[in-house]
């Protein structure tokens, strides 16, 4: 997940046989189990730049070694360029041993064979493993990755504004949601919702909450699926929330950057992630002691809205020579400790529910967590990547139904470009 940290908030792609790398008969590559087994061998993760804090990179360098009697060596990686570096990398005769992988990004790296099968440990540990945030890591019936980190969007809005429209609690339902969006908007001179038209993450949000798929299988291939009755649901629950909003029709998140027009002081909420509120202080310190966060409401108050969930998962390199220390690692790493210290240290969700308690006290992270059971992703298909790529034909979609056309003549105006981009990698 390729996040931005701020000081003021942080919060919130060849394969060789596992077995025979780790078989009984003296065929595994590994010295061995067991701190005596491994000792002289030096295992290497790559992790990207903000996952991993520093006393985290302590503890468990110490305990891995320990354990072990291998050295642990964790190579920081930047975003930019990371999906180029991450394929050389696996298609390489000695690849990292451990890699930190975006989760959307998993299926693409496990069709290339670039990922070693971890069934085995997902039977070990991964039992409690909240299946929304683990269905990621699996591709084509095979268990590729462990889910390691992820953050979806809440609501952060301003508490002043909101108490000014008489508003004595936040939201648990959909409807409640409006109705005080209604209220916003009638006693105060504040725009109720900052919502660009083109906030395509949160639409992704609602169709999951619809059950719907933006692609669909026909015979061998991909299509889009935007023509499904229950995505032109969600179309226009988007057009409902954007009515609420002055922010441009044709225009993202970042275009301004949400967070900088909240933190001039005249929207009453808006939806994103945990950190984008830091950028709201950064425009305006006076904010700060304003914002609050609650989960997005669903139509029900037992059921939060889906949301997307952007994370990471930890995989093993197909081509690693040391299989077995590096499952060792895994072990350690995904454990309660480390998950735990992770999650409070970054205020990231972990990945079982059982750990959510290391969340206590970071805001945003506490509104984030009760969605990621409700959540998901964007589709879990190597060929949906040139999808998004400018222009998103997801994006045009969206702006196409707040403009005034039907989803369904919306959905017909993009529907060939993205089957078109859905088969470039079939």
């Amino acid at each position: 997940m390729k996040r931005k940290l701020t000081a003021a908030a942080v919060a919130a792609g060849m394969m060789v046989s596992v077995a025979a790398c780790g078989n009984s008969d003296g065929g595994s590559d590994d010295a061995g189990s067991g701190k005596d087994g491994f000792k002289g061998e030096t295992l290497t993760v790559w992790a990207m730049d903000g996952s991993t804090p520093e006393q985290w990179q302590k503890d468990l360098t110490a305990e891995f070694e320990k354990k072990t009697g291998a050295k642990l060596k964790i190579e920081i990686q930047q975003w930019n360029g990371i999906q180029q570096k991450v394929t050389t990398a696996l298609s390489e005769s000695n690849p990292p041993d451990v890699l930190e992988i975006g989760n959307t990004q998993t299926p693409a790296y496990a069709a290339t064979g670039g990922l070693a099968d971890l069934t085995d440990l997902k039977a070990e540990i991964g039992g409690e493993w909240t299946e929304a945030l683990n269905k990621s890591s699996v591709y084509d019936g095979v268990q590729y990755a462990a889910p390691w980190y992820f953050a979806n969007r809440v609501v952060i809005y301003n508490k002043e504004i909101w108490e000014k429209a008489g508003i004595k609690e936040t939201p648990k339902t959909r409807e409640d949601f409006f109705a005080a969006l209604d209220a916003i908007e009638k006693k105060t001179d504040a725009e109720p919702l900052y919502l660009p038209g083109q906030n395509w993450y949160f639409f992704t949000g609602l169709t999951i909450g619809k059950g719907a798929e933006l692609v669909k299988k026909d015979g061998d291939k991909w299509v889009s699926n935007l023509s499904d009755p229950k995505v032109a649901e969600a179309a226009e629950l988007h057009k409902k929330y954007q009515s609420y909003s002055k922010a441009p029709k044709d225009k993202d998140e970042a275009t301004p950057q949400q967070g900088e027009v909240f933190g001039k002081g005249k929207v009453g909420a808006f939806i994103g992630m945990g950190w984008e509120a830091g950028i709201a202080i950064e425009a305006d310190k006076s904010i700060e002691s304003k914002i609050g966060y609650f989960t997005i409401p669903g139509e029900t108050a037992d059921k939060p809205e889906g949301v997307f969930l952007g994370g990471s998962n930890l995989a093993v390199a197909a081509g690693s020579k040391k299989q077995e220390l590096a499952k060792e690692f895994l072990k350690l790493a995904l454990s309660d400790k480390y998950e735990g210290q992770l999650a409070k240290e970054n205020g990231v969700l972990p990945n079982k529910e059982s750990l959510n308690s290391n969340l206590t006290g970071n805001a945003a992270a506490e509104a984030a967590a009760p969605a990621a059971a409700f959540g998901g992703t964007t589709p879990l298909i190597p060929s949906w990547a040139p999808v998004e790529n400018d222009p998103n034909p997801v994006k045009t979609y969206l702006t196409a139904v707040l403009n005034g056309k039907s989803p369904a003549e919306a959905a017909e105006q993009v529907e060939d470009e993205i089957n078109k981009r859905l088969a470039q990698n079939s």
